[in-house]
């Protein structure tokens, strides 16, 4: 049987919002270099900044603050409802400063619940484009989001296998997507706490980290979920807009 033969995108508004999308990813790590240049560090020598137990211990950390945070985050729900991306900004903002404070045991002990408060922005950003935040694969599609490299990674071009692969999920679904976020996410929540327990900026720093990340993972969201509701919109394809998305990313 003929494989099928996906024609490239033609139609001008999906172009414009291809564009748009890509404006928007190349935007995302913005606020997270201007912290960085705030409080004098570097994305080169910050995980170097933590000591080794804390770098060894980071991966199952993050294991476990995402397992946790999902249950919790989709729970919330049901009680409060979605929140603009100010108020999210706002809250993470708050609980960076007293972390922050308490230095490296406060933010280690903040790190869950920011987590909780990123994924919880991530779903409310998913039902804003359309998507069931409840739905087994809409919930997948939130995790994937920490999928990204991070803001402070080399623009080498790993960020974007984010877009043009599928995830390879072993193990139960959610289990399995977390086991294979982890790693990416742990990486860059060490940059996150290095940063923000920087020498006598303390609550500062911590305050000004999290609106940053907080901020970055809002874009990347907006970016995720735009791209798979402008596939649903137009009847593109969504692996072929995709293609389109990462061109555009590596001009």
């Amino acid at each position: 049987m003929p494989q099928e033969v996906l024609l490239p995108v033609t139609n001008t508004a999906v172009l414009g919002e291809l564009d748009a999308l890509a404006r928007r990813y190349r935007g995302a790590a913005g606020p997270v270099m201007q912290v960085l240049g705030f409080i004098g560090g570097s994305a080169e020598n910050l995980l170097a900044k933590l000591p080794v137990p804390v770098r060894q211990g980071l991966e199952g950390a993050t294991f476990t603050a995402l397992s946790t945070a999902l249950g919790a985050a989709t729970r919330s729900r049901q009680v409060l409802g979605d929140r603009p991306d100010w108020v999210n900004r706002a809250l993470t903002t708050a609980m960076g400063a007293v972390g922050g404070f308490g230095g490296l045991a406060g933010s280690l002990a903040e790190l869950p619940f920011t987590v909780t408060m990123l994924l919880r922005a991530i779903q409310g950003i998913a039902a804003e484009h359309g998507f069931d935040p409840e739905d087994e694969e809409v919930r997948l599609e939130c995790l994937r989001v920490f999928a990204v490299a991070g803001p402070l990674a080399k623009d080498d071009g790993t960020d974007l296998g984010f877009f043009t692969a599928r995830m390879t999920i072993t193990g139960p679904g959610l289990n399995g997507l977390i086991a294979k976020v982890a790693p990416k996410l742990a990486a860059v929540l060490g940059q996150k706490l290095a940063a923000q327990t920087a020498p006598v900026l303390g609550a500062v720093a911590g305050a000004a980290v999290n609106f940053a990340f907080t901020s970055y993972y809002q874009e990347i969201a907006r970016v995720h979920f735009g791209l798979k509701r402008l596939a649903r919109s137009s009847g593109e394809d969504e692996g072929v807009l995709r293609e389109e998305l990462v061109a555009r990313l590596r001009k």
